[in-house]
Order: structure tokens, then C-alpha cells, then sequence
């Protein structure tokens, strides 16, 4: 059975077709600069790979054109092939905790969620139903990015704010790169013989956004993202958890509206902003001897996430394992390696030679004698969208 995983942006459309239950990628690709001038879409199948720019408004004729690129190359003979199409959908508000066969119901409760995610959430929506007119026969399933953390006890997902916000206006932590977590946490189980109801795990997803996840027994118990990703750790471009006086302070010094202030937590702070060089951690990192910067944006990096470890390791009372994915924490040992130094209180010990040597791919750690079992763990958040749909197109 063909399954399309599809993840939407404001100006990006990325996807990988999967022949299922195999978990064969048979293609994948990206539509770039949506909307923009230059567009452009790369596919790669087989050896081969394709780059061509074209005119594209709207992720409407993105979605055309890569459909008829499947077929013109021969990816699909007929596209009535593909049988189900998986949506990451970032932000499910209140309303999803799982993986929801999308109809026009379900669609009219998404489009209610647009202001929860809004440079996300509409972007998906767009993307939806231009699959949804195109592949009409497909099933269309929606995968909730928040979904995972709805397992959350109330305590650790509302703000100390007016409780009467929570009720009116879903003011509460909704978390992110849940689908990113029960992939890492399905795989943990299964490379430490683990039962999932006696697992508690500290999970980290570091990568452009980056976050950290606490898993009792099981569930999302914890996140350090809140109800928007900009907060939590710091982050490539984002700042991670600032005071909220902050903004305020910052419009009237900057005058500048509220809205650029945010713009600027999102995309002008993290590794960039603190380090003034780059976005990208390997290269900050190359230049932490001779810039002062570079090795403070590290330092805050670390010391954000330790912290977090820390606060949920008490919270959890036992920590079984802990799982580094994303760019970073999948290719950066050093990063790794910082992090861990950190958390000898812990029982943490890893094995340097291992980590150095590991990078995009699956290992374990630790040493024989740390009382924490520390994986790298590559996530592939696509396979977990694509998974979801095969099993609801296997019960309709």
C-alpha cells in the first residue's frame, strides 16, 4: 500500500512516499519558496534525483506539480496508488490526541485551530485540501504534532495565570514534535527490550525547533515547549523561555510592535542571536576558541537543556533511559557529550569513544556502568505519519 507523508509550511511543502507495511521510501522531495519567485521542486528515487523551478502561487500548484511529477517519472503508474496521505498537523489544540481520519467535520474543527499555530496550522490546512482535491479516492488522516502530550496532568500544562483563560480561550501548554517522540520512544522500547507501562525516559528533540520530554510509564508527562514553540530551551533561532516583561520592555526601547518582537524571539534569537555567527550549531561550534560568543551560545544551549533534564529526572523520581534525536543531538557528539558531563549526579555515564563515533544512526552510549542507558536514536517522523495511516486505511 502507497502512503504519502506530507509536512506543510508557510512556504515549503516536504514529503516521502512510503510503500507500507514494508516501510520502503520509494520517493521523497520538497517543494520550496512557495508563493515566492524562484520555486522550486527536488525529488529523489532510486539514483536518480530531480531539480526543477517553476511557477508556484499556492501549495494548490505545488501539490499539482508534484503529483504529476510521480507519474511523468514513473514513481506511479496510476495515482490511484496511493492510498492513504498523512498531514502533520502541528498544533491539534484541546480537541485531538490522536491520529483522526480527516472529513469535512473534522476539517471545520482544524480550521478553528489556525489562530494556535499560525505560522503553522494554516499552511497544513492548505495543504489538506489541495490533497483532498486532487486524491480525492486517498484517505486523508491528520497527525496531531501535540497529539503525544495530551497525556499531561494538569499541573504540568496550565500556566499560573486566571484559570477562567484555560477554559475560555485554551491558554495551556500544548508541547510539540510529538509524533517526533513516539517514534524515539517506540524505538527506545524495542532496542532495550523495555516494557512501555515500567519506562521512564527523558527524550530530546534537538534540532531547528528543539525540545525536551519527560515519559512516565509510558506517557508524556512533561515538555518544555509550552503553548507556542518559541518557548522552552533555546533553539537555533529561537530564544526558548524569556520573562514575559520582556516584550513589553523591548517595544518601548525598540519601538517596535509586540508582533516584530516575536518575530525576533522566533527567528533572530537561540544559537544565531546569542552568537552573532550562524544558526547552525557546527559552526558556531567551529569557532568557539577565538569568538567569546560562540562558545557562550553553546554554554546556554547546554545549560538550558541540563536544566531540564534535571527538573524532570526529580519530577520522574526514576529515570530508565535517556534519548538524544534531531540534527543536533543526532550528529553533534560534543553536544552530547557536554549535556552528559552534567549529569554525573544522575548516574550518567557515556562511553566517549562510541558517542564520538556515532552520527545519523542508531546506538547505545552509555557505559556498562551508568545507571542511565543513554541512545542515540535518529527520529523519522514521516515513517510514524505514514504508520498511523496504514493502520486507519487497514479498518476502513
Amino acid at each position: 500500500m502507497k502512503i504519502l507523508a506530507v509536512n506543510a509550511g508557510s512556504s515549503t511543502l516536504k514529503w516521502k512516499l512510503f510503500e507500507m507495511p514494508q516501510k520502503t521510501v520509494i520517493a521523497r522531495g520538497q517543494v520550496e519558496r512557495i508563493g515566492l519567485s524562484g520555486a522550486k521542486e527536488t525529488t529523489i528515487f532510486g539514483s536518480q534525483k530531480i531539480d526543477e523551478e517553476f511557477e508556484c502561487a499556492n501549495h494548490l500548484q505545488a501539490v499539482e506539480r508534484l503529483l504529476s511529477l510521480l507519474t511523468e517519472s514513473k514513481i506511479v503508474t496510476d495515482l490511484n496508488e496511493i492510498k492513504g496521505i498523512g498531514h502533520r498537523f502541528v498544533n491539534g489544540g484541546t480537541v485531538f490526541a490522536r491520529s483522526t481520519v480527516i472529513n469535512d467535520a473534522v476539517l471545520q474543527e482544524m480550521e478553528k485551530l489556525k489562530i494556535l499555530a499560525p505560522l503553522h496550522n494554516p499552511a497544513n490546512i492548505m495543504a489538506i485540501k489541495a490533497f483532498r482535491a486532487e486524491l480525492p479516492q486517498a484517505l486523508s488522516v491528520a497527525v496531531f504534532d501535540t497529539g503525544f502530550h495530551q497525556t499531561m496532568p494538569r499541573e504540568n500544562l496550565l500556566y499560573g495565570i486566571p484559570y477562567e483563560y484555560y477554559q475560555k480561550y485554551h491558554v495551556q501548554k500544548f508541547g510539540a514534535h510529538g509524533i517526533s517522540y513516539r517514534f524515539i520512544l517506540k524505538e527506545l522500547l524495542r532496542l532495550s527490550h523495555a516494557e512501555k507501562s515500567k519506562t521512564n525516559a527523558i527524550l530530546l528533540h534537538l534540532g531547528s525547533g528543539a525540545s525536551v520530554c519527560a515519559v512516565k510509564e509510558g506517557f508524556s508527562l512533561d515538555t518544555s515547549m509550552g503553548f507556542s514553540p518559541v518557548s522552552g530551551i533555546m533553539m537555533q533561532t529561537r530564544s526558548g523561555d524569556v520573562d514575559p516583561s520582556l516584550l513589553l520592555y523591548l517595544e518601548d526601547q525598540l519601538g517596535i510592535s509586540t508582533t516584530e518582537i516575536l518575530k525576533i524571539l522566533n527567528e533572530k534569537s537561540g544559537i544565531l542571536g546569542v552568537s552573532g555567527i550562524s544558526p547552525d550549531m557546527r559552526e558556531v561550534f567551529a569557532q568557539r576558541h577565538e569568538n567569546p560568543r560562540a562558545q557562550l551560545a553553546i554554554s546556554l544551549f547546554v545549560n538550558r537543556i541540563v536544566k531540564y533534564i534535571g527538573a524532570y529526572a526529580a519530577e520522574l523520581g526514576r529515570v530508565d533511559a535517556l534519548a538524544f534525536a534531531g540534527g543536533i543531538g543526532e550528529n553533534i557528539p560534543v553536544i552530547r557529550k557536554l549535556i552528559c558531563e552534567q549529569l554525573e549526579i544522575l548516574g550518567i555515564k557515556i562511553a566517549a569513544t562510541l558517542n564520538d563515533e556515532t552520527k545519523a544512526s542508531t546506538a547505545l552510549i552509555s557505559t556498562a556502568d551508568s545507571k542511565v542507558e543513554v541512545w542515540v536514536i535518529p527520529t523519522n517522523e514521516e515513517l510514524m505519519i505514514a504508520e498511523d495511516v496504514y493502520k486507519l486505511a487497514e479498518k476502513e
